[in-house]
């Protein structure tokens, strides 16, 4: 099982998530962050520490945002890995009760 990154996170890219992950398995995009399901080990630490409650684990994604599943998958294959906390997103917090982000997914 892994955690998935969901779509509360575009646009808003909290990093606290990093700092506490012990197998460094979250990678940055432009605007989001995504965990590689293979390196996840399932320790649920990161859950807690987001601010926008973005990540579940695997069999707790909500039903509509499933396809998150399949793009942390994928885009964890081509974005660099990042270990250490960064300042969240300028409009982090205009964003971060917006729902039906999916399309402002920058890749």
């Amino acid at each position: 099982m892994t955690f998935v990154v969901s779509e509360s996170c575009i646009k808003c890219k909290h990093t606290d998530c990093v700092e506490v992950c012990p197998v460094d398995c979250f990678y940055e995009g432009p605007n989001t962050l995504v965990i590689h399901p293979d390196e996840c080990i399932d320790c649920a630490l990161c859950e807690p520490e987001c601010p926008v409650d973005a990540i579940f684990s695997e069999d707790e994604l909500p039903e509509d945002e499933q396809v998150f599943l399949e793009l942390n998958a994928e885009l964890a294959e081509i974005w660099p890995n990042i270990t250490e906390k960064k300042e969240p997103l300028e409009e982090a917090e205009d964003w971060a009760e917006v729902k039906g982000k999916l399309e402002h997914l920058e890749r």
